[in-house]
């Protein structure tokens, strides 16, 4: 199985990428910190003030190694990738699928569900684990308003009602996202969801590490012959990875969410590494993305059975066990897509 864990993260300004032979150079002031075969590389992400070769992207791009240029906030730039690998009919079937709202809609309410009932479930344990919360009794309505709107997912349902329902969904999870925050209430608080840019410290957060995980279910979804752009549950729209998104779903609360969580509870995370432009736009700094991204990665080494193949599986490979199984849904392997669903 592919791994989605050799990933490497470049944040120092004014780096500069090359090869030498099959290995990866970062370069900064014209000194080598970094050599890495680049064949153990399953992805490089770029983050603000860093560039890249020519001959190096070619030869990522023939190695299957995509390259991500992301600006200092976060917010994806561009993407360099080799052609697009994979069985054609399967992408056909994608695309026929896309087009049909009805089939398309009966993906994506297997992926709503699966979004809503990991909300759920990150909420319960959240009442679990700390019985002497006062926002609990606030937590166990928005459970039980989750619940309800799962069981108004048991019938086929129009694409349209899907995102208006996902969207209701999201709006209720979060309307309790406030009392999962236990420490340095003053500097980390959520008062609901902003971006482009994130305008408060949790935000900024939470923005953060959705980028590394859409890089990862980008990267997941190419790697078995699909399209990123072209999804179910999100409208095609230019430059959005909409397939990516949908899969991402699934894996926000119970991956992005909880990360984000345990960094400001344990304290791992601070105010001050958090800054306020002119703007009112929220950054990270170095320091503190450097926390974050160890910290991701640590925790997509961490193992969980999954559901549905009831199988230990490293939690980096969540993605890529996920795309296989859309992928053999398309093909006809499958009657429906499993969503991931966290137990």
């Amino acid at each position: 199985m592919k791994k989605l864990l050799n990933t490497l993260f470049v944040m120092t300004q004014g780096a500069y990428l090359c090869h030498e032979g099959e290995s990866v150079l970062v370069r900064v002031e014209k000194k080598t910190r970094l050599r890495i075969p680049v064949h153990t590389l399953n992805g490089i992400v770029c983050f603000g003030q860093v560039s890249c070769s020519p001959p190096l992207m070619w030869l990522c791009s023939e190695r299957g190694a995509a390259i991500s240029f992301l600006t200092e906030y976060g917010r994806f730039l561009a993407k360099v990738v080799g052609p697009v690998s994979g069985n054609v009919l399967l992408r056909r079937e994608q695309f026929r699928r896309a087009d049909d709202f009805q089939r398309a809609g009966s993906i994506a309410q297997c992926i709503v569900a699966g979004k809503i009932a990991n909300c759920r479930t990150v909420l319960q344990r959240a009442i679990r684990d700390r019985a002497d919360n006062p926002g609990n009794d606030a937590i166990e309505t928005t459970v039980n308003r989750l619940s309800h709107l799962i069981k108004r997912l048991t019938t086929p349902l129009p694409l349209e009602t899907l995102r208006a329902r996902e969207g209701e969904a999201a709006s209720v999870y979060f309307s309790s996202f406030d009392h999962l925050i236990t420490a340095q209430k003053d500097d980390f608080f959520f008062h609901g969801r902003n971006r482009r840019p994130p305008m408060d410290n949790m935000n900024a957060l939470l923005s953060f590490i959705y980028v590394l995980l859409a890089h990862d279910v980008s990267s997941s979804l190419q790697s078995v012959g699909l399209d990123p752009q072209v999804g179910f549950l999100h409208a095609d729209r230019p430059g959005r990875p909409g397939l990516a998104l949908d899969i991402m779903e699934e894996f926000r609360p119970f991956l992005a969410d909880r990360l984000a969580l345990s960094l400001v509870n344990l304290r791992q995370v601070k105010a001050e590494g958090f800054t306020k432009t002119e703007s009112g736009a929220v950054i990270m700094n170095d320091d503190t993305r450097k926390i974050v991204l160890a910290s991701y990665q640590k925790r997509k080494q961490d193992e969980i059975l999954h559901p549905f193949l009831n199988e230990t599986v490293e939690i980096g490979l969540l993605p890529y066990v996920q795309s296989l199984l859309l992928a053999r849904h398309l093909r006809g392997d499958l009657d429906a897509y499993p969503p991931f669903i966290w137990r």
